[in-house]
């Protein structure tokens, strides 16, 4: 996406660059102008009341945070049902059938060669993402005030709206199935540690 898009996104909250800063704004009246909130919480979701102890840079920083976990987490939910789905077709044998069993212990199976180009691309996709949006440090962490959360420029399909209601629409969308796969993946995870078995063998079963 574009600046123009990232101008937008700031414009259409009503808030400005300095504002973001932590300036002039209430923090509970900033996030309220953020994607994420929806039906059946109208309002601000926030049981611990943490909001009211937090700075604007703070929040920015927890939904940035909040939605690299979400994308994460979608990721690993499909990852958990593709490896445990695919290991019984043969045209999709995991590492010659070597790979098998619950998701859970499935990444202690895998062999040397595998995770180090893994750690690579994960490092160069973070290195990435902290030149974008991090502020060079001098003391607290902070997001550079030009930065909007979760965007950067990773568009390759060309879905991303220009129009400003409809962009919120679908970062809430993205904020909701993610917060949704972070729970679910956690649910796979305590299942396969309870007993042994894969998440794709209780669907059958039911």
């Amino acid at each position: 996406m574009s600046m123009k898009l990232v101008n937008n996104s700031v414009a259409r909250r009503g808030v400005s660059c300095k504002a973001s800063s932590g300036k002039g704004v209430e923090p509970r009246t900033y996030l309220k102008t953020l994607p994420g909130i929806s039906q059946p919480f109208p309002d601000v979701f926030d049981p611990a009341g943490l909001v009211d102890g937090a700075t604007v840079s703070e929040i920015r920083r927890w939904r940035e945070s909040e939605l690299v976990h979400c994308r994460v987490a979608m990721l690993a939910s499909v990852g958990y049902l593709v490896g445990e789905q695919v290991e019984n077709i043969e045209a999709f044998t995991l590492f010659e059938g070597k790979i098998t069993g619950p998701a859970i212990n499935q990444f202690q199976q895998i062999q040397q060669g595998f995770w180090e180009p893994l750690l690579i691309a994960i490092g160069l996709a973070e290195t990435y993402r902290v030149a974008v949006g991090w502020a060079t440090p001098g003391g607290e962490a902070a997001l550079k005030e030009s930065y909007d959360m979760g965007n950067l420029g990773f568009d390759p399909l060309g879905l991303c709206p220009t129009n400003p209601t409809e962009l919120k629409d679908l970062q809430t969308k993205e904020l909701n199935n993610g917060r949704l796969a972070m729970i679910a993946i956690a649910g796979f995870t305590v299942q396969e540690l309870i007993d042994q078995k894969g998440i794709i063998e209780h669907i059958n079963a039911v």
